[in-house]
């Protein structure tokens, strides 16, 4: 290929002859413009920047920087700024150290970004700075950088850091205080439940101290009712009668408050028929509504319900005797309603009533309608206070409603069961009697208290049975002598921790036969119930009821009988 000649080149290079390079003129003209405008404006970005921009060699020291990295350094222009020969020592904080970093950094990767570090300032101050520092690659150690003033965020993450701190020390003292403040509470419920227990174990001794002497007041005081007497006598012994009926009413109620405040009643669930829950409740309670000159009926569905038949009947008792003492005259009605899977077990009477701006407060603790004279008031007004207490236990809805002057009827719901009845309890009363069985039987009656035996033999003498007493087993067997009794009626703690219900299983076993038996005790506890289920034989509780009393015997017996 032929070598162009001198005329071409110059040519090429814009070196031709003079019409040439005139021909080019307009366009390089322009192509000067348009690098002067892009200059001038890259000039108007450097020096308005809100950032300070730089260009330095990191050996050689400040080349340019424009007047915002000026007034970050504390210079009124760029022109005042020092050359800054050598950066470690007059720029960086981190001195030779950190400028190393920054150098090996660079060359490795050609940029560091996001690097925060601190600059000095004119008057030996430093100010702090994140930086972007790129390296051009066409000459060595050669940096353009791009700085921002951090200043402000640092001081705000200084401030929200001493906040932190302060926040930490106050939880730490809130938490120092609490906790001393949760010792004392401890300290405080650990000496009031160690007050409550030594309430419990008092009041339960106390009770047991105090229904004793009790009891045996009232089964003398019932026997004496129960004879014929001149008229001044009589109206005496009614007296004492209503005094031990109060002081007994009264120190049960508490016994029951106080067990179920401290929850210690537990439903014990089973079937039972109407027939097996009400027909004792009437039978109890028919002596006393005669006695108050009223007339108690009763209506009683084939139904069974899911219940704890001991618990209801708590309720049902207590319906029962508000009705009798608060019904001057007329009748009392038990009965019972379905109610889809409920049954709904009434009490009707036919007593003065109560407003209704007062039903709700019926149920409080200590609480008594007015009712005028302190003669005319009955017990503490505990009563329908532990019947809302047990429902709920039972979780069965207690209802109230009353039309002053005409009566009022306390109800509650109970399920209805599912399951068949089971096999007859020793504590089942639902025959029918015929006659009265218990003249002619012969009784054992086993207790640690001979008041108690004494009032127990005038009393079951009075109804003619043929009464024998013990003090424990083997008294009992000497009394007995080889003949055995036709029931027992024991007390639930003998002497020496032996249970009436050993005793009885003692008997049982000597003698070779089922003999019926009634546990009499004012242990409330579960414990002594379950002994008593195992045992097959109904509770008493102290202190006792001589209508009850009288009620399990003839049915025990009347079953018994040939």
């Amino acid at each position: 290929m032929p070598r162009p000649s001198e005329e071409q080149r110059q040519a090429l290079l814009g070196l031709g002859s003079h019409s040439a390079r005139k021909s080019h003129y307009p366009e390089l003209l322009t192509r000067l413009e348009e690098l002067e405008t892009e200059r001038n404006r890259y000039k108007w970005l450097f020096e308005h920047a809100v950032h300070g921009i730089f260009q330095a060699n990191l050996g050689g020291g400040l080349r340019a920087a424009n007047p915002a990295l000026a007034r970050m350094l504390g210079y009124a222009e760029p022109g005042l700024l020092p050359a800054f020969s050598d950066l470690a020592e007059q720029l960086f904080e981190g001195g030779h150290e950190e400028l190393a970093y920054i150098r090996e950094t660079l060359r490795s990767r050609q940029g560091l970004f996001g690097y925060e570090t601190r600059l000095r300032r004119q008057d030996g101050s430093y100010v702090d700075v994140l930086m972007n520092l790129l390296l051009k690659p066409e000459e060595d150690d050669l940096v353009e950088g791009f700085v921002a003033d951090i200043t402000e965020r640092i001081l705000a993450q200084q401030r929200l850091q001493t906040l932190n701190d302060e926040l930490e020390q106050r939880v730490a003292a809130r938490t120092e205080e609490l906790q001393t403040l949760n010792g004392q509470l401890r300290e405080a419920r650990d000496a009031a439940e160690a007050a409550n227990r030594s309430k419990d174990k008092y009041l339960a001794a106390a009770s047991h101290d105090l229904l004793q002497p009790l009891n045996a007041a009232r089964l003398l005081v019932s026997t004496l009712r129960e004879r014929t007497l001149p008229a001044a006598e009589h109206g005496l012994v009614e007296r004492a009668h209503q005094a031990l009926e109060g002081a007994e009413d009264l120190l049960s109620d508490l016994l029951d408050i106080s067990r179920l405040d401290h929850h210690a009643v537990k439903p014990d669930l089973d079937v039972y028929s109407l027939e097996e829950l009400l027909a004792p409740l009437v039978s109890e309670f028919q002596g006393v509504a005669e006695a108050a000159g009223l007339q108690l009926r009763a209506r009683i569905a084939p139904l069974t319900v899911s219940t704890d038949i001991r618990l209801l009947s708590r309720i049902l008792r207590n319906f029962l005797s508000n009705a009798c003492r608060y019904t001057p005259r007329g009748r009392i009605l038990l009965g019972c309603r379905r109610r889809g899977g409920r049954v709904r077990l009434e009490v009707w009477d036919s007593g003065r009533g109560i407003p209704a701006d007062q039903l709700d407060a019926i149920f409080l603790e200590f609480n008594q309608l007015d009712v005028g004279r302190a003669a005319e008031r009955k017990g503490v007004g505990l009563g329908l206070a532990i019947v809302d207490r047990i429902a709920g236990i039972l979780g069965c809805p207690v209802r109230v409603r009353s039309w002053p002057g005409r009566g009022s009827v306390f109800s509650i719901d109970v399920p209805l069961a599912t399951a068949p009845v089971k096999a007859p309890r020793g504590d089942s009363l639902r025959r029918p009697l015929i006659g009265d069985p218990l003249p002619g039987r012969r009784l054992l009656v086993l207790d640690n208290e001979s008041s108690i035996l004494d009032s127990m033999a005038a009393l079951l003498g009075q109804w003619g049975c043929e009464v024998v007493t013990a003090l424990d087993q083997d008294s009992a067997l000497r009394q007995l002598a080889g003949r055995a009794p036709e029931a027992i009626l024991a007390d639930y703690h003998l002497d020496h921790g032996v249970l009436g219900c050993q005793v009885v299983s003692a008997l049982r076993a000597h003698f070779a036969a089922p003999i019926p038996a009634v546990m009499i005790t004012a242990d409330r506890s579960s414990e002594c119930r379950q002994h008593l289920q195992d045992l097959g034989a109904p509770l008493l509780n102290k202190p006792l009821k001589p209508g009850k009393l009288r009620a399990v015997l003839s049915q025990m017996l009347g079953e018994a009988a040939p």
